[in-house]
Parts: structure tokens; sequence; C-alpha cells
């Protein structure tokens, strides 16, 4: 499979110093079983992968919300886990990463499993302490052909409204514990079964300092050329009631109860198709079995606005990354404000409340049965991705008229999925192909076609391949050439109408690159219907499709146009209406 790992430079916050060391596991055999460089017989004595039924009974039927309420019970007896917080006392990070690496081991012993735990160690000057410690467990796979591995993730560091605030109460139980716990409950459950992939369970550390333990993770995967799958994070997962206050997007009100959706945000043309696959992965095999249904919906933005998760530093390596968080949170974190009365980085981020003074808590603020169903959708979704068929890509070619799409599969499946989609983030349209690698799908819809278009594999035991990257159609020209649909031969670029539009707070705009554009500057330039610049956007100048996310704002209303310049010549224009 194709991996594209692109350089990026992290703005860190000024108590992060900005030298960093590789990194590395303690425990040394884990770096050979990230390269596949091993050999499975030493932990399996039967290679053969566990059926997707067996997989998929196992973490229905075995992730357990009581199991998921005692981790969060142990891990609100630490006070606090601020990253500079006692390594070495009974309360502060040291025993809380203590704790969480002899969780992992007590599921390898139990379930007489491989899962091997490991401090991952690096080095970097976060309110004033230097070596740093992710909490690792690692699931060998038993197919060293493709090393690629799934990496589940959570952060475990808290943090009060001051960053470095080490003598705060910082429970920190929504935001991260319950990430931190599901993280734990599904190497528990997971580590019984055997998966193609090797799995790699982590949490973080420095998450609240600027992402520093997963940037420090995805660099070291980056600089030993680990060929990271997928990264699920989980980050807030556990609340169900809407604060006061709450990073947009977000609930719709004070007191909001929301039990039944979940958000998936990501960025990017690979990353962006994680949350479409994942939910289809739910609708198929899931949604009809499950006591309580789930709404996952796929967000438009990689993250609320202003703020940031572990995915962000996966994603910038060119890694696919996305993050689940709760539908509702209590809070926007901006506790440093004297009326901010919400939950989210304070001493109240707590487990619950004992309302009739027996002693015993009684009213919780982390929904366990709620924190189980995103458990069961990433489990599902990580096995799946563990056992599943390699990718496939595809072109797609107008062919009188209809689309004609050929599938490029070297393995032969020759079963696939086509999905299509236009103005929304989900899928329209969804194609079965069988017994060939080619179908025609949607008719013609003439020189404005704009539709996307991904394809994926499926097995014999009908797991569905982690989708390929959007692609569009082109024509064929009498001469045998082919060229984008929208595009005559002289154009350079194709500007998208923005998705959603009409709009409010946050727009994706579309575009395409039909030709080398060597340094030459791309933007996305937004203005009013005067003519008056509102914002300038940097744009990717690679070559086929390629988006960038418009952060708007709420309470805004009007029309405006946006253009494609590449070296401040606009090339394409079209209008945005901003609505509320």
């Amino acid at each position: 499979m194709k991996k594209t790992n692109l350089v990026f430079i992290f703005a860190y916050f000024i108590f992060v110093s900005s030298s960093i060391s590789q990194g590395f596991f303690t425990n040394s055999s884990i770096e050979s079983i990230l390269l596949g460089e091993y050999d499975p017989a030493t932990y399996y004595e039967d290679l053969t992968t566990t059926s997707k039924a067996m997989i998929k009974s196992g973490i229905m039927n075995e992730v357990r919300p009581d199991n998921l309420k005692s981790y969060l019970i142990e891990m609100n007896q630490f006070k606090t886990r601020n990253t500079g917080s006692d390594t070495l006392g009974d309360n502060g990070i040291g025993a809380a990463r203590d704790y969480a690496l002899a969780k992992f081991q007590s599921f390898a012993n139990s379930n007489s499993s491989p899962l091997i735990p490991s401090f991952f160690e690096f080095n970097r000057t976060i309110c004033g302490i230097t070596n740093h410690k992710n909490i690792c467990a690692i699931q060998p796979g038993v197919d060293t052909e493709d090393p690629s591995i799934i990496i589940i993730e959570a952060h475990y560091d808290s943090r009060c409204a001051s960053v470095c605030d080490v003598d705060c109460d910082a429970h920190g139980m929504e935001d991260n514990a319950s990430g931190s716990a599901l993280v734990l409950e599904l190497a528990r459950v997971m580590s019984q079964y055997k998966f193609d992939q090797t799995i790699l369970y982590v949490l973080t550390v420095g998450e609240e300092q600027g992402l520093v333990g997963a940037d420090a993770m995805a660099k070291y995967c980056k600089l030993n050329g680990i060929e990271v799958k997928a990264v699920f994070n989980n980050d807030i997962v556990g609340g169900i009631v809407c604060g006061e206050t709450s990073s947009s997007p977000s609930c719709p009100g004070e007191g909001d109860v929301d039990s039944t959706q979940v958000r998936m945000f990501s960025n990017g043309l690979i990353s962006r198709q994680m949350p479409r696959w994942i939910k289809e992965q739910y609708k198929e095999e899931l949604q009809d079995e499950v006591a309580v249904p789930m709404m996952l919906t796929i967000m438009s933005i990689e993250d609320r606005i202003g703020r940031g998760g572990d995915h962000i530093p996966f994603r910038e390596q060119g890694f696919r990354a996305m993050r689940f968080t709760s539908a509702n949170e209590h809070g926007d974190a901006n506790a440093a404000d004297p009326d901010y009365h919400d939950r989210q980085h304070t001493s109240d981020d707590i487990l619950g409340m004992d309302t009739n003074a027996d002693g015993e808590l009684d009213s919780f603020f982390v929904d366990f049965n709620y924190l189980g169903r995103n458990a069961v959708i990433n489990g599902i979704s990580a096995s799946f991705a563990a056992i599943g068929p390699d990718e496939v890509g595809f072109q797609g070619f107008v062919d009188g008229d209809s689309i004609l799409i050929e599938i490029e599969d070297d393995n032969d499946y020759l079963n696939y999925k086509i999905y299509s989609r236009s103005t929304t983030q989900d899928f329209d349209t969804m194609y079965v192909v069988s017994g060939v690698k080619s179908r025609r799908i949607l008719k013609n819809p003439g020189p404005t076609f704009a539709q996307f278009i991904s394809v994926a594999s499926v097995d014999d035991n009908g797991i569905e391949s982690l989708l390929s990257p959007e692609n569009y159609a082109t024509m064929v020209l009498s001469d045998g050439t082919s060229i984008p649909l929208e595009s005559p031969t002289q154009k350079v670029a194709t500007l998208f109408q923005n998705r959603p539009n009409p709009f409010d707070e946050a727009t994706s705009i579309g575009y395409i690159i039909h030709k080398p554009l060597g340094n030459k500057r791309v933007e996305i330039v937004i203005r009013d219907m005067k003519g008056v610049l509102v914002e300038r956007l940097k744009a990717e100048s690679k070559e086929g499709v390629n988006e960038v996310i418009y952060y708007h704002g709420y309470n805004k209303a009007g029309t405006f146009v946006y253009s494609i310049e590449i070296d401040g010549r606009p090339l394409e224009s079209k209008m945005m209406i901003f609505a509320y």
C-alpha cells in the first residue's frame, strides 16, 4: 500500500522546549515488531487470524461498562495527571503511568496473550521536567508481509486552568480519563484475538501542553519507517451533558443531554476517508444489532475551532488519523475566565457526586454505557482494519452517457464497493462490484460534474479495506489522451462549489490541480461583494484533488466570492453563502 509522508512544523507552546530526542521503547523488542522484523511463531502457535464473526461478537459482548467505571475510579485516585506533576509519589503522573502499564500487563497475563507493555520515553522540557513517558502495549500481528500497524490511542494527562499547575486537583475524568479507560478496555478485550496487522495501544502524555507525546510518537514512526495504517484517537468520549460553554461546533445549549451521538473529526484527503469508512462499517455491521444505535457524525473540520488533539501530529506526518469526541462537552476549557463555570480543565472534572451523603458516588458525569458504545465502535473499526484486505486504486472515465470505473487491484479480490458523494461529508450512493474490475456508475451529468468517488476491496469474509483516496472522473479525447472531466486541456486548476453551502461556521472548499506547479503559490482568496478582501487561505499545490477548510465562525450572514489564485493570479471564482 502506498503511504504519503509529509514533513511538518508543529507550533509548540512557550512552555515546551523545541529540542526533542527521537525517543525509544523501554522494551527493546517492540521496535522490531513495529518494523515487521520478527517471527510470528514466537508469539503464536497457530498463525490463523481470528474470524470476523468471533471478533465482532467478542467486542460487542465483552466491552463492559463496569470495567470502564473501575478504570476511571482508579485513575481518579491520583488527584492530578498533569505532565509536570510528581513522578515518584503515590499521586501524580508517575503513579498514573505505573498503574496503566500494570493494567496492560495484567491483560497479557489473564488472556495468555503476547500483549507486550512498554514505556515510550522521550526528552522534551515541559513544565520544568525533561523526561517523559507514553504508556504502550503492542499486540503483534500474524502477517509480517504487511508490517503496517493500527494505533488506538488517547492522552492520559490532565490539567487545570494553568497548564503547569501541578498542585491543583486535576482528576480529568472526561478529559481524558474517559479516552484512557476506553483504550485500556479495548486492550483487555482485543488481546484475546489474533489480527493480521500489529495493534499498538498508546496512552500519550503532554497533550495538554501541545500534543507533545503524540508528536514524539508520530515523529518516531516517521523517522524509523514504521508504516502506520490508521490512528484512532479518543479524546473526551464519555460525557453526555452540554456545558454553558463549549468549543464550536458543539452542543445545542447548557444542560442538553446526548448519549447516542459521537463526533468524528479529521482533515486531509487521506484522513478524511477514515470517518466515512468507520460510519459505513457501523451501518453495515452494528447498527441493526446493538441495543442502542448510535449516530456517527462526520465533522467538516479537523477539530473544534481553536482546539486540537493527538490525531493532528499523525496526520501531519502523512498518516491516516481521526478523532472521536462526545457530541456534548462540558465547557470550552477557558477556565481562566472568571465567568467560566463548566468542568473541563478545572478541579470539577470529577467522576460524579454523592447526592445522598452516604459516602458513595451515585450521580456520574461520565456515562459508562455511552463510553462502552464508543469503545465498541472503535474496536470493531480497528479490528476490521487489522484483518481486512489491501486497499485498491481506480480510475474513472466518462464513457458515453455514464461514468466507467476501472479498479486497479494486483490481488484480484474481484469484490469491491464503489462509493460516491457530492455535496455532503457522507456518501450518497454505494455500488457493489463482483467478479470484474470495472463498473458503470452514474449517468454522465455533463460538464459541471463534481462527484467524488472512492473504492474499497472486499475479501471472502465480507470485510472491506480502508477506502482509496477520493478521485474524480476524466474524459477520454479522440486522440486517446485523458483529461479531468471539468477542465479543458489548457486549464491549470478547477474550483469546486464549497460544501456545505449555505453554511455557518466552517465549510470545505475543494479544487483540482491539473498539472505540476513547481514552487508556485496557491491560495483560496475570499472577498465580499464589494471586492474587499476577507481572507487568504494557503492551499496545497500538489496535482490532483485538494481541499481547504474555511473557518468563518458563527453569527455572520451574506454572499461572498471565493477564488483560486496561483502566484496572485485569479483562475476561477464561485460564490458562497454565510447563513445562521
